[in-house]
């Protein structure tokens, strides 16, 4: 039997190829097979009537193959191979490409169950390349598991790994205490992981994934709480209260009410003993970095140094620009620290950090360097907190003893979610917009009407403004068809209907410089037109910027179209987001076109988690927490409550899991983070 550490490559069927495709879902031994855990079930005790199955969806039938039809070879040299079958309540077209093995092996006359997408008529459904089961076959596995795959590694491929490793389930070490399995009534790991890959009915499912899910959210609490627990200590920056009554009667407008609020919740958390950790959420627009000054101001009053981290460097020059403006009157110096500097220019900043002249130092990752010394650190911000993971804002927190911790972001989390997601930070919440900014008109199109919408872009340019056009992908073949390649649509569509215009292309694959050559372009109207995925920078202000087009827009949470949209809209100019799609899914359009009615983030937000599910809403390690393998942060909040108290409960009387008891508890805390890119 293989040992929990073996490489996946020694497991029965999988080989050196396919130990590649594994390690693309993050799969590289024995142990990491077993926990990766089924998505889903095909439960075949309950097939569909042919007539009932539901269009569009992935679903089982039961019915009777009445013919197969020889193998004809059709455009692009592919094979094509069709068959009928039918129950009591209509018939069920069959089709397979290049793949005529599938039907061969299939008897006319004999009852099968068919499990895939299903398309076609009410009258008559079809299917592409079907699951077929037989009779025989269902009675000895009702439920077939269903994982997580990727391109070249299907399913089924999976599946037969997991059953050549099951045995080892039985190795596997338990973290959990037994007083919860016991209070809990919970079975123990090895039995769970059985059970979720291999259930012998929905029951043995079920209870299965129950303990699974309270596993993974009580070490994701106690991974939350042990990552943030300097929050129990003093701080070593203590302040006293001050009125920022000068610095709100400096700015040239009146502050919004929530500006007002959240800069309130934050100056009182800064006078108190323990260091502030809180997050302050906004919505596109929404001015946290005004807030954020505030909180500068009222540091630097009281003697301290303040930093505040931005995710790359156009964006860390935007912020040190705005801030010197609001600051420096008042004597604050702004200095700016980023990778691209000259030594000499780096030199100058480091000294002025150092010997304490700046008092506010805005920068990127090479704030983190150890060669950047702090004479007094006492508030640390970082801004779109989803680019940085726990442990970089660490690092930046350990620049000094203790300090304040506030981190900001423009995704907008219901509130009930955050509180629980971010476990012992608080959260104030920017919910007014400043006044004077225009909606954003919104329009959803297919691409039928895109020739007309380049009209549109045309007269827009015309006027001296610029636009933005997002693409959901870098190279055509990494795409389904009908899916928009950023650089194919580049040069075959954008410069196209765009003759003459000065047209740029924005991808990640470019190298930092090179991607902040092109965004420093676009920001100085040096370009008409920027061809992008969505590497497009959260928060750069481009005020000349009015439209913003975004192709496949099905392909984007609703959440991540609202950020997108949120790019335009920021100066005078009346401005819109045109979303283009083709697919014909009414819940699609029914998406879509509640995005062009509503402009309220925190709607959206809601709305996006109901329909998608979190791990659409927060994207690839967005939120900067690990990605979770079975638990759901939005059908699982109560799990999550319960995990959380009995997470604190324990921290309480062991800190820092140092008991022999609690061992693997902290082993498994360590892994889970580990797997988080956003936590390096």
């Amino acid at each position: 039997m293989p040992k929990l550490e073996d490489s996946i490559q020694y497991v029965k069927g999988v080989g050196p190829a396919f130990a590649k495709k594994f390690a693309k879902l993050g799969i590289f031994t024995v142990q990491d097979l077993l926990l990766h855990y089924p998505r889903r079930y095909i439960d075949y005790t309950r097939p569909y009537d042919i007539a009932a199955a539901p269009y569009d969806a992935d679903c089982c039938v039961r019915a009777q193959l009445l013919r197969k039809k020889p193998a004809r070879r059709i455009t692009g040299g592919r094979v094509l191979v069709q068959a009928e079958a039918a129950d009591d309540t209509g018939l069920l077209a069959l089709s397979w490409f290049n793949a005529s093995y599938a039907a061969d092996a299939l008897r006319v006359g004999e009852t099968y169950y068919f499990e895939g997408r299903f398309g076609g008529s009410m009258t008559r459904r079809e299917i592409s390349h079907p699951t077929v089961r037989t009779q025989a076959q269902v009675a000895a596995a009702p439920l077939v598991a269903v994982y997580p795959a990727t391109e070249g590694l299907p399913s089924g491929r999976i599946a037969r790994a997991v059953q050549a490793v099951l045995d080892c389930a039985d190795t596997l070490p338990d973290p959990l205490p037994p007083v919860l399995l016991e209070r809990y009534k919970m079975p123990p790991r090895a039995q769970a992981v059985r059970g979720i890959h291999a259930p012998a009915d929905a029951a043995e499912a079920a209870a299965a994934r129950r303990r699974l899910i309270f596993e993974e959210l009580y070490i994701l609490q106690l991974g939350i709480f042990l990552l943030r627990s300097h929050g129990r200590r003093l701080t070593g920056a203590p302040m006293r209260a001050l009125d920022l009554g000068p610095f709100w009667r400096s700015l040239p407008y009146r502050p919004t009410g929530a500006q007002l609020r959240a800069a309130g919740e934050i100056t009182a958390d800064l006078c108190r003993p323990a260091p502030m950790n809180r997050l302050l959420q906004g919505d596109v627009g929404s001015g946290k970095t005004l807030v954020a000054a505030a909180a500068v101001w009222f540091a630097a009053q009281n003697g301290w140094q303040s930093a505040i981290l931005a995710p790359t460097e156009i964006l860390a020059r935007q912020h040190a620009a705005t801030l010197a403006d609001l600051l420096e009157p008042f004597g604050i110096n702004v200095t700016l620290l980023v990778g691209g500097m000259k030594a000499a220019e780096r030199r100058i900043a480091l000294s002025a950090i150092a010997d304490g002249r700046a008092g506010l130092v805005v920068g990127t990752h090479a704030v983190l360097t150890e060669s950047v010394v702090f004479k007094n650190l006492g508030l640390a911000v970082v801004d779109e907190q989803h680019r940085f993971g726990v442990r970089q804002r660490g690092l930046l927190a350990g620049k000094a003893q203790s300090p304040h911790l506030l981190v900001m972001s423009a995704t907008p989390i219901p509130r009930t979610l955050g509180l629980l997601l971010y476990g012992d930070l608080d959260i104030s919440i920017l919910d007014e917009l400043p006044p004077g900014r225009k909606p954003i008109k919104t329009w959803f199109i297919t691409g039928h009407k895109r020739a007309d919408m380049y009209g549109y872009l045309q007269k827009q340019m015309d006027a001296g403004h610029q636009a933005y056009i997002v693409c959901p992908a870098i190279e055509e073949n990494e795409l389904d068809a009908g899916m928009q390649a950023v650089k194919k649509y580049y040069t075959d569509t954008a410069c196209r209907l765009l003759p003459g215009r000065r047209v740029g292309l924005l991808h990640g694959r470019l190298k930092p410089k090179e991607k902040d050559a092109v965004m420093a372009q676009f920001k100085a109207g040096e370009l008409d037109a920027l061809v992008s995925t969505t590497v497009i920078e959260v928060g750069v202000d481009v005020p000349n910027a009015t439209v913003m087009v975004v192709e496949n827009a099905e392909r984007f949470g609703l959440s991540a179209l609202h950020q997108l949209r949120g790019r335009v809209g920021r100066g005078a100019a009346d401005s819109c987001c045109i979303l283009i799609s083709d697919n014909p899914t009414p819940a699609v359009r029914e998406r879509l076109r509640f995005l062009c009615h509503t402009a309220d983030g925190f709607e959206v937000a809601k709305y996006d988690l109901e329909t998608r599910g979190p791990g659409d809403f927060f994207g690839q390690a967005q939120h900067g927490l690990p990605t979770l393998r079975v638990a759901d942060l939005v059908q699982d909040t109560r799990t999550l409550r319960v995990a959380q108290q009995e997470a604190r409960a324990l921290l309480k009387t062991d800190p820092e899991l140092r008991a022999d008891e609690h061992r693997l508890l902290a082993d498994e805390v360590e892994r889970l983070f580990a797997s988080a890119g956003a936590m390096n």
